[in-house]
């Protein structure tokens, strides 16, 4: 499977329509319900007192001022007031409510979308660009909460309000109720030719947000390269194109989100038109009083108002569910890399065994081509190879970053996808050319995912340190455990964060460590000694080495020649060498 984010995004975005969004975004709401029903009815009760003031007014106009009784003009006149007091009430009660529950879906969704992406495999982070994905965990939740927090309880109290004024209209008066709701059907039309167009257009203005966030975080990461080498004006001329891409199409979207306001106006001003016209000849036909006229203004004015309110809503409904697509589309994958179950085991004197292994990053062009060899429990293995050959990816094959395209990897007799990631990953230890580090800790970055170790204390963990001979890797640290690390671990060297990694792999007691390229960026002296921690590991232990340098190799029991996507076994260190050479002749 490939993780393509983009395309497939786009494509998945065609299908959708928006009520199949609404009943995918449902179930995030569902741990709410209590909050939501007491918002529901606070609502409702808001929306009966907004739709009952009109015809207390339009009676008290018929039968109290009309007819000089003062005495039920201040009785109705402070019903009217307790009426619009507990309305506000009300509608505090609703958005308090709301925005709780908006701020515990946000929760809920950054969750889940973050361990998503925890499962997902390594091939999907190196197709899509992180700093998009930032942009989906931050700006396109938060666009979520903003609806479900500010606008989906008034989005709905509108439409109540809304319906419950068209039936009074019909009810009052059904010939002039009905000419008020002519325009309505315009507005109807005009919303469902427009509706795909705004959502489309606020769509591609996330999508390009998604992208300046992940230009931006390329460029600034990369800033030390751009520095050396004078190429401000190359990460300006970049950050302009997006940034120009981006305001392109917010402008867009900022167009096709204002222009329903405008229209919804037109069509209640035309229908207030219509009422008035309407109402003045039944009027003066004895047909109508002028208090129901002014009655059937205000609910005239009740159904148009919320329309317009609403089209300001729209845009961020549209906006919601826009990032909605872009997030439920991550929420939807599944990891190829699954745990299969054992459906054989084979019976070996070999730990590790590539039975006609063949590999391909994008599905064009192969790096491995059915490749077989096997490791024996103990022993030392080198891997050397020109660049590109595919060294590191059967080092990632044996780690199990990616899947084989075709053929199987056995370890210990047994498929190494049918081994759960725990498993897996207390068997075989990886120390990586470019280590990661984060932010905390020296002892915080040894022991991260070493559950075996994590309650030991300082005193504790440094005799452990000591048994292993790992400590003297801890005398290039000043402040020794403790010496702090940032994100970005600029205060150390390139050779100090392998240090680290290789103190945190052996603390692992893998059956098998992989390094690759481990010791490129360490001297010497520190590589002598990594070469005698090295020695102190259990003698159960395969070492997988992938080197150029060749003090690093000449003591391997073993040595292939990786190239060309074949794996040959080349004996000896100067068999190796002759073959190697040989190689690059060809190529």
């Amino acid at each position: 499977m490939q993780y393509n984010l983009y395309d497939i995004q786009q494509a998945d975005q065609t299908r959708k329509s928006s009520m199949q969004v609404i009943r995918r975004l449902a179930p995030l709401v569902g741990d709410e319900k209590n909050r939501l029903i007491l918002a529901w009815i606070t609502m409702l009760l808001n929306a009966v007192l907004t739709l009952v003031a009109p015809l207390l007014i339009g009676y008290t106009i018929d039968h109290d001022i009309q007819q000089h009784h003062m005495q039920g003009v201040w009785i109705k006149g402070w019903i009217l007031l307790g009426m619009y007091i507990l309305a506000w009430v009300c509608n505090y009660l609703q958005t308090l409510l709301m925005g709780v529950v908006g701020q515990e879906v946000l929760y809920k969704l950054r969750n889940q979308i973050f361990q998503k992406l925890q499962e997902l495999p390594l091939a999907f982070f190196h197709q899509n660009q992180s700093g998009d994905l930032i942009s989906r965990i931050n700006s396109d939740t938060d666009k979520i909460n903003q609806f479900i927090s500010q606008s989906l309880m008034r989005f709905i109290g509108l439409i109540v309000t809304m319906v419950g004024a068209g039936i009074f209209l019909i009810s009052v008066h059904p010939s002039l109720g009905l000419a008020a709701l002519v325009p309505a059907a315009g507005i109807f039309i005009f919303t469902q030719l427009t509706s795909k167009w705004v959502k489309n257009k606020n769509a591609y203005s996330l999508r390009t947000t998604g992208g300046m966030s992940a230009e931006i975080q390329e460029s600034l990461h990369n800033f030390k390269t751009i520095i050396a080498f004078n190429r401000r004006d190359y990460f300006r001329n970049r950050f302009e194109t997006v940034n120009q891409q981006n305001y392109q199409a917010a402008i867009q979207a900022g167009v096709a989100n204002n222009l329903l306001m405008p229209v919804y106006s037109l069509f209640s001003n035309m229908a207030q038109l219509i009422v008035l016209a309407y109402g003045i000849y039944l009027i003066a036909t004895a047909h109508f009083t002028v208090g129901l006229l002014i009655s059937f203004l205000v609910y005239v004015n009740r159904f148009y108002s919320p329309l317009q309110q609403i089209a300001a809503l729209w845009s961020g409904f549209q906006t919601a569910l826009a990032g909605w697509d872009r997030i439920s589309y991550i929420l939807s994958l599944e990891s190829d890399l699954a745990v299969q179950p054992v459906t054989h085991r084979i019976e070996t004197n070999y730990q590790l065994i590539f039975d006609k292994v063949s590999f391909s990053y994008d599905g064009k062009h192969e790096i491995l081509h059915e490749v077989s060899f096997q490791l024996q429990k103990g022993k030392t293995y080198a891997f050397i190879g020109p660049t590109g050959g595919g060294k590191t990816t059967i080092a990632s094959l044996i780690a199990r970053l990616y899947d084989p395209v075709s053929g199987t990897i056995y370890l210990d007799g047994q498929d190494l996808r049918s081994y759960t990631s725990e498993i897996r990953t207390k068997k075989i230890g990886f120390i990586l050319q470019d280590p990661f580090l984060f932010t905390g800790t020296i002892r915080e970055n040894i022991l991260y995912g070493n559950e075996k170790y994590v309650r030991y204390t300082e005193k504790e963990l440094m005799r452990l340190l000591q048994e292993y001979g790992l400590d003297v890797l801890l005398d290039k640290f000043d402040e020794g455990l403790q010496t702090r690390i940032t994100s970005a671990a600029n205060v150390l060297s390139l050779g100090q964060k392998q240090l680290i990694a290789f103190i945190r792999a052996v603390l692992r007691h893998p059956e098998i460590l992989i390094l690759d390229e481990a010791t490129a960026n360490i001297d010497t002296v520190t590589e002598k000694q990594l070469e005698t921690i090295l020695n102190k590991l259990p003698e159960t232990t395969t070492r997988i080495l992938i080197a150029h340098r060749l003090n690093t190799i000449e003591h391997a029991d073993e040595i292939f020649l990786v190239n060309a996507g074949e794996v040959k076994a080349a004996g000896s260190l100067q068999h190796a060498l002759h073959m190697l050479m040989q190689e690059e002749r060809k190529s």
